[in-house]
Order: structure tokens, then C-alpha cells, then sequence
């Protein structure tokens, strides 16, 4: 049927969307069965722990969420025997849940854990206390018996201060843990150091970003770090600390491979649970490089590598080892994000959960779109319109929206995506762009956003967009811009800047730096230092980069689309928007989720923001969506 862009009908409705969009949180072998993390959106986004039987093990209203460090992470783990050891979104505390029991309390009330680790029998977590002056964080090792529950003596604190910690790795022999420390200003893809508490020393060889220590013997550990500009795995072996100098006697480093691979084994530590390798009992290792899209390898212990072929390649997680078999989550160009068994010598592959192949007459295919931008090249994927029921009048051009992620330490891998074919399979394309600051090219592309917030990432997202008009592939009269959070903060600053978009939506978006810089949390209190610069010296330039600062440029249609309960970006900077864009009488639109925190979880949430945003677009854009 012929029919122009944006009018097509299409099977994915906003309330299917909201039904395949789970977000997977860690998966661990628990005997014979896999146990994963799963939101459920139709429950308000709670996180539930399921099982490979079919069984939830984490009913309702308990919730596997971490608050620590804001955006949490490692909120789950378990042993062998079934008892689960998990952290409650309501009040933060530590539960142990035996195999048909009921959940009991591990730690007092007050400070908030996350990442936790159960290794060898004993259990630790990232502690975060915001009750005290100044916040304190740290890592504690809980005991199992409860005896943490009502006095906080019980906990065995490892280190405690006003930094940051995480990834805590207990020996094989329990006489050593490491973990991964970072300071203010620094974020820790900036800098972040490797520390070994060994007996009554403090090792900490020199790093650069330091991420994820696993330990491979009594005195060895592989981690991550990027020296060369890429994280590639490190091997250090641990000596009696004798030497003359010191050193070279105590912490002996060396790469896992020598050659030089043009792909990150990492990423930004925005969360606690992630694991981008995991070593195998007899000295391979499974691990994941990321350059744009992810690939899986088995790394010898001589350096080579050997790829597995596999569904997932965007965001993998390694999250657990058994044997020869690894579970992997993650999500995947070719299907849907789930939970993959995979066994390393074979090269079988069981899908646990989610994981349902893409169907490639819906499903639309992620190009890799490069363009030259001011700063260099710019990398993007570009998503056509796809739908086997319909065909467009010869001649016209499809609209496209330019997706912006947050971050903006973060990337996108052209991973398939119903919220995409939620638009493609109508008539609009997306073009999702990884603007330099982005992970996943290396360290000198992340850095290219360093102090030029608002300057590179606005140019390559511009860039991208004149890159598919040039191709012949867009509209030039119909491109809009949408993204959340950081993402926000582009396409705001975008359109203040004109020219390119017609249309934008901004998803809990930054609107004043200033007011940013204020209520930010103390993850990010610095952040936004190295992004901007440091107050009060550069004062002016948040006044002047800010998209309020310039609200009465903006000239054409906004949807704004805010979380009430946001402590990440406060309803206030969606509200200042509104407020400029109403004075001014441009066409806008403000909802805001009461609820609802930074990102939206709920699936009545999920469906009418998709609801809201086809509907504006049809508007702007001069279609009628399809019911």
C-alpha cells in the first residue's frame, strides 16, 4: 500500500513497546538453573529476579535497586544453594532471601549498598552514607548471620572516605581484596586507581582509569586500564614487597596481549554491576571489545583472541562463569536484549531470557553512518524506514528524528530496538549518533568533548543530520532531534543554535548549567568541571552555553517530557523552558510524570510519552499516525 512517511500502520503499538522494553540487571548460575535481574515495567519498573524453572524469586513489592552513587547497580547476587542477597529500593538495606523464605535484613538502616559481590563465602557491597557531613562511601564486608541488622559495629568497613569505590575482589585465599577508587574532580574514565589491602599494606600500582580487578590466583589479578588509549586487559602479579625499589617487588604489570587492539575492554563506570570480562579456571579469558558495536572474544592465555558468534554485540555484560560456560547479557542487533548461556569450547548458545530474533521485515537494519564533522569524524547509526505493508509516493523524502543519548560518557551500538521500529515501521527514520565525547572509540574521542559541552556534541549531531540530508536519505524540511538527560542539554542547545531541526524533544533534558552545577549529586558534583569548567572562574561560560540563557532563539516546536521525582535533573530546568517557551508563545508542550524518576520506568509512563511523541511529530511534521 503506498501511503506517505510517518502515516504507516504498525503492529508496535506504545503499550508493546513498554512490554518488550525489560532492562536486564546482571545474571548469575545458581546450581542448575540461571537467575537474571528483569524490570517489569507493568509493576512501576521494580526489578524482579527470576529463574530459568519459570519461577520469580523476587516477588512483589520487593525491588532489586541500588541507589549508590545515584544510578546504582549490582543490586543482586546469589550462592550456589538458591539464597538470594539482594538491596531493597525502598529503604536500601542489604536482605538475605533463603530458597523459599522470606527476605531478612543484613544491614541497619540508614546508608544505601550497592555492588554487591559474594565471594568465597563472604559478602561485600559499595557502602553510601548521605546522612553524614560530609557523605562518606566505602566498602564493607557484611556478615551473613544478621548480626549487621541492628548494630552497625558488626560490618567490617575496608576503606571509607569521602571518594568513590567500587568493583570490591576478594582473593582466592580471603588475605587480599581489591577494588577501584576515584576522587573529586575526577570522574573515573578520567582517572581512577587499582588498590590491593594486602595484610597491612595498601598496594596501588600506577593506573590511568583503572576498571573491574578479578582475581586469577593467590597473588595474580587481571583488570582493565587504557594507558594506550584504549582499555585492554592487565595482568599483575603480586611479589613480597622486598625489593630495593619497591615497585617492580611489589605490583609487576604487564598487558594480556602485547598487540595493540583498536577496541575498548570497557566503559564508563556509570553503574556498579557491569563486568566486561571474566577469567576462566584454566587461564582464558572471556572478554568484551567495543569499538562502535561490541564483539566477544576468548582471550588465550598467549594474547590471542578467538571471537564467539553470537546475538549479543551492544552493551555486553560477562556476568557469570561456570566451567567452560559464561552468561552474557546484553543486547543485540539481530534480537531482542536478553540472557545468553554460552559454552566457550563448543560454541553453544542457549538463550535464557529475552533474546527473540528480530524479524527482518520489521525490523530495520543499523547502518554505520561516518561524516566529517568541525572536529573530526562523527560516527552514527542510520535506521530507514521499514515496513513490508507499505511503500511511500515516489518522490518523498522521509522524516527522520536524531537520536541523542545521555551520558554524555555513554555510546549507542545500533542495537535492535522496538522503541526504534516503534518510528521506522511508520515511515520515520532514526539516526542515533554517537557525538564525540561518546565511549566506545577510545579515550582521545571521549576526551573530545572535554570543556566543550554544548560545542562538539551540538556540531556532530548536526553534522549527522547534514550527513543523511547530503545522502539523499532525509527530509531536510523534517528532521527532528530527541534525547534524554545529557541528551536533553543537546537537543536544547541544537535548537537554540537553528537551522537544522524542525522539531525537538527533550526527555528530563538540562536546561542551565548553573542550576545543574547546584543540586547535582555527588557523583557527578565535578562532572560537569571538566565538560564546562570550574566555578566560579568560568561562570560566564555556563551563562552563555546554556540553552535558557538563549530560550528566545528557539523558534520552532518543543515536547518536553519531565520526571517528577527527578534528583538527577530537577523538574526545574524542564520548567524554566516551559516557562521561557510560553512568554514567547512558541509551540511547546510540558508533561510532567509525578512519579516517575530519572528515566522512565513505568509502563503507563512508557506508553503515553511514545503516545505524545508521535502525535507531536504528526503535527509538526504534517502526517496523521496511523491508529
Amino acid at each position: 500500500m503506498t501511503a506517505p512517511y510517518g502515516s504507516w500502520s504498525s503492529p508496535f503499538s506504545p503499550a508493546s513497546i513498554a512490554a518488550a522494553a525489560p532492562r536486564i540487571d546482571g545474571a548469575r548460575f545458581v546450581g542448575d538453573e540461571v537467575w537474571w535481574g528483569e524490570s517489569v515495567p507493568a509493576e512501576g519498573g521494580r526489578v524482579a529476579v527470576r529463574s530459568s524453572t519459570g519461577a520469580v524469586v523476587l516477588p512483589a513489592p520487593w525491588n532489586a535497586r541500588s541507589r549508590v552513587h545515584e544510578y546504582g547497580g549490582g543490586a543482586w547476587t546469589a550462592d550456589h544453594d538458591g539464597t538470594l542477597y539482594f538491596v531493597d529500593a525502598a529503604d536500601q538495606r542489604v536482605r538475605r532471601m533463603p530458597r523459599g523464605g522470606d527476605p531478612v535484613p543484613l544491614t541497619p538502616p540508614g546508608p544505601a549498598h550497592g555492588g554487591l559481590r559474594l565471594q568465597h563465602g563472604r559478602l561485600f557491597a559499595v557502602r553510601e552514607d548521605l546522612t553524614s557531613d560530609p557523605h562518606r562511601r566505602g566498602i564493607v564486608e557484611i556478615p551473613l548471620d544478621g548480626s549487621a541488622a541492628d548494630d552497625e559495629r558488626a560490618l567490617t568497613v575496608i576503606v571509607e572516605g569521602e571518594g568513590f569505590y567500587a568493583h570490591p575482589a576478594l582473593s582466592p585465599d580471603g588475605s587480599r581484596l581489591a577494588w577501584v577508587e576515584w576522587h573529586a574532580p575526577r570522574m573515573p574514565w578520567q582517572s581512577a586507581a587499582l588498590v590491593i589491602a594486602d595484610r597491612d599494606r595498601r598496594i596501588a600500582p600506577a593506573t590511568r582509569a583503572a576498571l573491574q580487578p578479578e582475581w586469577t590466583g593467590d597473588d595474580e589479578l587481571v583488570y582493565a586500564d587504557d594507558p594506550s588509549g584504549r582499555w585492554a586487559l592487565q595482568r599483575l602479579r603480586l611479589g613480597d614487597g622486598s625489593g630495593a625499589d619497591g615497585d617492580r617487588s611489589e605490583a609487576d604489570v604487564r598487558a594480556v596481549s602485547a598487540a595493540r587492539i583498536d577496541a575498548d575492554t570497557g566503559y564508563g563506570l556509570w553503574v556498579l554491576g557491569n563486568r566486561w570480562f571474566q577469567p576462566l579456571d584454566d587461564g582464558r579469558i572471556v572478554a568484551v571489545r567495543t569499538n562502535g558495536r561490541d564483539d566477544v572474544v576468548v582471550v588465550s592465555p598467549d594474547g590471542s583472541a578467538r571471537p564467539l558468534t553470537l546475538a549479543a554485540d551492544g552493551h555486553v555484560s560477562v556476568d557469570d562463569v561456570s566451567g567452560s560456560r559464561v552468561l552474557l547479557s546484553g543486547s543485540s542487533s539481530t534480537s531482542a536484549p536478553g540472557v545468553w548461556a554460552v559454552d566457550v569450547d563448543s560454541g553453544a548458545v542457549e538463550r535464557i531470557a529475552g533474546g527473540t530474533p528480530a524479524d527482518p521485515a520489521w525490523m530495520p537494519t543499523a547502518s554505520v553512518l561516518l561524516v566529517d564533522g568541525p572536529h573530526g569524524p562523527v560516527h552514527a547509526f542510520a535506521y530507514a524506514p521499514r515496513n513490508p505493508e507499505h511503500t511511500a509516493p515516489d518522490g518523498e523524502l522521509s522524516p527522520y528524528v536524531v537520536f541523542v543519548h545521555g551520558g554524555p560518557t555513554a555510546h549507542v551500538t545500533g542495537a535492535s530496538s522496538a522503541a526504534v521500529a516503534f518510528y521506522t515501521s511508520r515511515g520515520i527514520g532514526v539516526l542515533d549518533v554517537n557525538y564525540g565525547g561518546s565511549t566506545g572509540y577510545g579515550r582521545a574521542y571521549r576526551e573530545r568533548l572535554d570543556g566543550q559541552w554544548g560545542v562538539v556534541d551540538v556540531d556532530d549531531v548536526i553534522a549527522a543530520a547534514r550527513g543523511l540530508v547530503d545522502a539523499g536519505l532525509a527530509d531536510p524540511a523534517r528532521i527532528a532531534i530527541r534525547g534524554g538527560s545529557a541528551g536533553g542539554w543537546t537537543v536544547l542547545s541544537a535548537l537554540v543554535r537553528g537551522g537544522t531541526f524542525a522539531a525537538g524533544i527533550s526527555r528530563y533534558g538540562v536546561a542551565d548549567l548553573r542550576m545543574l552545577a547546584e543540586h547535582s549529586h555527588d557523583f557527578e558534583a565535578h562532572y560537569i568541571e571538566g565538560l564546562v569548567g570550574p566555578l566560579p572562574e568560568a561562570e560566564q561560560l555556563y551563562v552563555d552555553r546554556s540553552p535558557l540563557t538563549h530560550a528566545d532563539r528557539i523558534d520552532v516546536p518543543v515536547l518536553l517530557l519531565q520526571g517528577g521525582e527527578d534528583r538527577v535533573v530537577p523538574p526545574a530546568q524542564s520548567e524554566a523552558i516551559r516557562d521561557a517557551l510560553r512568554s514567547r508563545d512558541v509551540e511547546h508542550e510540558y508533561v510532567a510524570y509525578p512519579t516517575e524518576g530519572h528515566g522512565f520506568r513505568a509502563a503507563e509512563t512508557i506508553v503515553d510519552a511514545l503516545e505524545r511523541e508521535l502525535a507531536f511529530l504528526g503535527r509538526v511534521f504534517g502526517f496523521t499516525p496511523a491508529p
